[in-house]
This record gives C-alpha cells, structure tokens and sequence, in this order.
C-alpha cells in the first residue's frame, strides 16, 4: 500500500485532470451512444426518430469508423497548435453537436451532427492519451494507464445508466442535454486547471506533419505480421461491436425483460423500480450496459487468470467465449439467458482487448511502439464500419420486427396504412394486433415461431468462429515463420 501511496503522489495534476476530463467524455459518449441504436428507431411518437435499420447502421457505423480513423491525423494537430488550445476546441465541437443532435430530425441533419460530434472525440483522443503518456516515467506508465482505463469503464458504465433513468422520465431531448452538460465541464476543467505537459512543439506546416504521419503508417503497415493481424481483428471488432449497434434494438422488439423486473422486484422493490421503468421492464440498455459492469468488477481477476497465456493464444481463447456470449445473447428471448450471454461476452472481451493491444506492443521494433499502437485504430474503425450494415440492412432482413411484420402483413393480405409521420411505428402495430385478434405479446410471439428473427445469432458467432480459425493460421504459419527465420 505504501508503494502504491508514493506511485500516487508522483502523479502531477495534469495527470489528474485529464483522467477527469475522460470520465466526462466518456459519460456523454456512452450515455448516448447506448441508447442512440433505439433512439435512431423508436416509433417517432415516443420522441424518436423512427428510422430504419438500415438508416441507423449507416449512421452508426460510418460516423464512428470516421471517428477511430481520424485520430491517425487529429494528433498533428494537437503537436503542431498546443494541446489546451485544441482541448477547447473539441469540447466545443463536441458539446454543441451534441446539443444539435438533439434538436435535428432529419436523416442528413442527423448524420451531419453526429459527423460533427465524431470529429470533436477524434481531436479529443490522442490528446487525452498523449497527456497520460507525458505525465508518467517508467516507475508511474503501468498504474497510471491502469487507472486512466479503469476511468474509461467507470465513464462508460454511469452514463448510460444517467440517460436511461433521465429518458424514461423527461424524455429524449435530455439525453443530450445531459451529454452536452458533462462536456461542459471539462471546458471548465480545461480552462482553469489543465497544464500544457512538456511537448516538443511541431513548428512544420499542418499539411507537412500529416504527410508525415501518413508515412509512418505505411511504414508500420509494410511490416506483414502487423498487417496481417490487424485484417484479421477487424472480425472480432465488427462481431464485438454487435453489443452496441444490434443488441439493444433485439432486445427492445423480442426480449421478455419483465420477468426480470419481477424476479427483482420479488426480493426488492427498490433496486427493481431503480434498475427499471414504470413499465415493469429492463430497459434494454441498462441489460447491455451489465458489460460495462461486469468488466469494472472482473477485469482485474479475468487479466492475473489470462497474464500467462501468449497474447495471441489470449486473443483466441477471448473471442471463442465471446462469440459463445453473443449466441446466447440474441439466440432467445428470454431476458435472463441474455444476461448469462453478456456476462459471457464479458469474459471473452475481458480475455482478449487487453492482450490486443499488448500484442501490437510486443512486435513492434524497438523505438517504433508508439507508431505501431497508432495503427491499432484501423481494425476498429473498419469492425465500426461492417458492424453497421450487419446492424442495418442484414438485421433489418432477417430480424427487424418492423419489416418482418410488413411481410406477415402484406403475406395475409391485411390492409394496414403505410408507417408515416401521421401513422407510426405503435400505431402499426396496435392495428396489426387488432386484425390478427391478439394483443402485443402475442404479436411478438406470433413473429418469433414464424420468422425466428433469433437465426441472426449464427452469422454474428458465425464471424467470431471465421476470425478464430484465420488466428490460428496465423498463428501456425505468419508467427511459425517468422520463429524459424530467426532460428
């Protein structure tokens, strides 16, 4: 303890500051991106948007890969113009687009405002984790990274349990109003108490220092092993990202989340109206949100069990049991086997995102770390990317219960109106119920045992088995290969 109370006081308060200014990032970012996938698709007399599958992956997965491709760049602009000057610039990117996000209702203004809040997090990133780097030496990096990614998850995990209890209460509009509010305080922490860490100011023209960065990144790419590994994570980044993107919608139109809330509610009424809504349900973020949880809670007992292993033997062992997690996730629709599937999942990602990152570490040559970890981003923005149209169209065709409905619909030859501003998503489904004598669980019902939407599981475990076989050939012949030349 004494060792860890003198670690603890060599941090200087920038240190300190930027762990605080990545909690409140983080609040907002996940408060709203773990309810963006229903907000995007909600019937609009809810307050939501009411936008297609297909819409939403679009905007999720296109803007979020910009967002982790774009910090390939964003650093020179930091190097070359000062940290705290462009810390204020991305918190007020950030924290109008958020606001605007929220007022917008269209399909282009959408998209464009959170195109904007992409661009304010990417400039956000590197600077955050460059002031983490430049603030420890050798005797503080491990606890002082172990700390700014336990922040992270604590981020993480409280603000999307802010914006569900905040939504079902005021509404929408709060949830980014709630965002716009925590980056507010980190322009104020910017302003008033962070300290520019010591830097080697970059005095070469902006469009030099990109060229330049562009170099080093085809330079670290040139080197096969790095390249080859990276192709191969975009599949566990594009199954993985399925928790976000899909899980909430599947959960929102299939899941029995009430006999969860009756479980609790059995042994306690007050953690039961705590946890859920004055519908007598889970909302379905707060089930995806147990991730978040589970890994602030394991993550430390998950790494001493995984620390012996190699990283790639790792990586494998994290996402089998991962795409285990994601089949019992969406393979029923009951509420309790879907928490078993995200605790699961945890486990896998627990194993595997760590070892990751070590494992970019560990190949790079010496001196060229920090060029190396930059590529990490690239597996991540393109999983974001495909992770959108599995999200999207492939989950709109084969679990949608919308269009899936329309089909049954249009199959009996039922004469429903067109979903539209002045007939929503709700009010097609109460007629539907109407005419099929029934009401909506057993709509629900009907649609589950006709066109068992819960296949979908498959494709995505389906991906996590295609990235396992492609490591382990990696594995036998790119790092078998490498072993016996150096031999």
């Amino acid at each position: 303890m004494n060792r860890i109370s003198t670690t603890f006081k060599k941090f200087p308060r920038t240190f300190w500051v930027a762990n605080s200014m990545e909690l409140f990032e983080r609040w907002a970012w996940y408060g709203l991106f773990a309810v963006l996938a229903l907000y995007l698709t909600q019937s609009t007399d809810t307050g939501a948007l009411g936008f297609t599958q297909t819409q939403k992956g679009s905007i999720m997965g296109t803007v979020t890969a910009i967002l982790y491709f774009l910090p390939l760049f964003t650093g020179a602009l930091a190097d070359r113009f000062g940290y705290k000057k462009m810390l204020i610039i991305a918190f007020v990117i950030l924290s109008s687009s958020y606001l605007l996000m929220g007022q917008v209702r269209s399909y282009a203004a959408v998209y464009g405002a959170f195109l904007l809040v992409a661009l304010g997090a990417a400039i956000f990133k590197p600077i955050v984790s460059a002031t983490v780097a430049k603030t420890t030496d050798e005797s503080t990096s491990s606890i002082g990274f172990g700390i700014f990614y336990m922040i992270v998850n604590i981020g993480g995990f409280v603000g999307p349990i802010f914006s569900s209890k905040l939504r079902h209460i005021y509404g929408w509009d709060i949830v980014f109003v709630m965002a716009a509010s925590a980056i507010l305080v980190n322009i104020l922490l910017a302003l008033i108490f962070y300290k520019e860490p010591g830097r080697v100011k970059n005095t070469d023209p902006f469009w030099d220092s990109l060229w330049k960065s562009l170099k080093h990144i085809i330079t670290a790419l040139s080197d096969m092993k790095l390249t080859v590994f990276l192709i191969i994570m975009i599949g566990f980044w594009t199954m993985f990202n399925q928790l976000f993107y899909t899980l909430p919608n599947f959960i929102d139109q299939w899941v029995d989340t009430a006999m969860i809330y009756n479980w609790v509610h059995g042994f306690s009424p007050l953690i039961a109206e705590a946890v859920g809504t004055k519908k007598g349900i889970i909302a379905p973020e707060m089930m995806v949100n147990l991730d978040a949880g589970f890994i602030i809670l394991f993550q430390i007992i998950i790494s001493s069990l995984v620390m012996r292993f190699k990283p790639v033997n790792a990586i494998i062992t994290g996402i089998m049991v991962v795409s285990v997690g994601i089949g019992f996730a969406f393979g029923t629709n009951n509420g309790f086997y879907v928490i078993l599937g995200i605790f699961i999942f945890a486990i896998g990602e627990m194993a595997s995102s760590p070892k990751f990152t070590e494992y970019i570490g560990r190949i790079a040559p010496k001196n060229k770390e920090a060029l190396y970890m930059g590529t990490s981003f690239l597996p991540v923005a393109v999983g974001n990317y495909l992770a959108g149209i599995f999200s999207g169209p492939v989950y709109q065709s084969m679990s949608d219960k919308i269009s899936l409905l329309e089909h049954f619909v249009a199959k009996r030859g039922l004469h429903i109106p067109a979903i539209s501003e002045k007939f929503t998503q709700n009010d097609y489904l109460k007629r539907a119920a109407e005419l099929l004598h029934t009401n909506q669980h057993g709509l629900t019902q009907m649609l589950w045992n006709t066109y068992h939407p819960y296949r979908i599981w498959v494709l995505f475990s389906a991906i996590g088995v295609v990235t396992i076989i492609a490591l382990f050939l990696y594995n036998h012949f790119v790092l078998g290969k490498v072993k016996t030349q150096s031999a």
